[in-house]
């Protein structure tokens, strides 16, 4: 599914792009590059996915970052056999507010801060001993590889706590919003 046509001149203009080099990248005319901006004319889906694709073409040579600048290989992990009070140590030694929760060599979850502050409220702090992170995770974090342009990160932090990054199959590092703010910079 493309994005919306409407999209086309905002992101062109987010890539700094001008309409003729639009044009020259799809085979299209810069007379109906502007056509289609200026919501004249609608292109044939051949159209629209020829200049999607050349508009992601210019993101990515737009954005030299990638997840893999700014993950943190210095991960701080437990096993769904830990309990929360182990966490609550951990987040506190450590001063992070979410620990992603390996099974063998992969991600199975995480425990974040308000996950642990949810459960307390539901089920009261006499639980932190004896709950099993097992019991307590949220799902897993989204998995991004390692070359993935640092832009696309921003929205998936949005609806994840963190996001893991990957290098040939194999988890190397995590991504907090607070990394993405650094990022920002």
């Amino acid at each position: 599914m493309l994005p919306r046509i409407d999209a086309i001149k905002q992101q062109r203009l987010k890539t700094g792009a001008t309409q003729k080099k639009l044009a020259d990248m799809t085979g299209v005319s810069t007379s109906m590059i502007n056509q289609i901006e200026s919501g004249r004319t609608k292109p044939s889906y051949d159209t629209a996915r020829k200049i999607f694709d050349a508009l992601a073409k210019l993101e990515d040579s737009a954005d030299p970052h990638r997840a893999g600048d700014f993950c943190s290989r210095d991960m701080i992990i437990l096993n769904p056999g830990h309990t929360l009070h182990e966490a609550i140590e951990k987040m506190d030694e450590h001063s992070i507010s979410q620990i992603p929760i390996f099974e063998d060599d992969r991600v199975v979850g995480v425990i974040t801060e308000d996950g642990i502050v949810k459960r307390i409220t539901d089920a009261g702090e006499h639980s932190l001993k004896s709950t099993r992170l097992g019991d307590a995770m949220e799902p897993a974090p989204p998995i991004v590889d390692y070359n993935t342009p640092a832009r696309a990160l921003v929205p998936l932090i949005r609806y994840s706590k963190c996001i893991m990054v990957s290098k040939k199959s194999e988890i190397i590092g995590i991504i907090t919003a607070s990394d993405t703010l650094k990022m920002m910079e």
